[in-house]
């Protein structure tokens, strides 16, 4: 099984969420997208525990099962696709939602996540740990 994380995905790993870790646990790869990256960097800068908080993140980007994901111009235009329905069904979700989600697209990967606003786009596999 091949996996996308969500930023809330990740945040609810690292607070110690079980169901979470199982699905980690049991996929072959783990996609790790650059916009995920930047909504938790940000968190980080804002908070208390910027080395601690990094620290885990770059101890999870190098574990062997999990790749950090390149954007390329498939990226963009699944994008701009993607936009253009959501905003058509007049169904807007968060814009990075939208990157992270052409991403899980393009790569063929099936996005965790807790947010129930990717229901608004058709043909995304959405896991919702249990």
């Amino acid at each position: 099984m091949k996996i996308l994380l969500d930023t809330n995905a990740y945040v609810k790993f690292q607070y110690g969420d079980h169901s979470v870790a199982n699905l980690i646990k049991s996929a072959s790869k783990i996609l790790f997208s650059p916009i995920v990256a930047g909504e938790l960097l940000h968190g980080f800068h804002s908070g208390g525990n910027l080395l601690l908080n990094r620290g885990l993140l770059d101890e999870f980007l190098s574990k062997p099962q999990v790749s950090f994901m390149a954007m390329t111009l498939d990226t963009g235009d699944r994008f701009g696709r993607l936009m253009k329905l959501l905003r058509t069904k007049g169904r807007p979700i968060p814009t990075n939602d939208v990157w992270i989600a052409a991403h899980a697209m393009e790569s063929g990967a099936e996005l965790v996540t807790f947010d129930r606003h990717f229901n608004e786009i058709d043909g995304l596999a959405v896991l919702r740990p249990a």
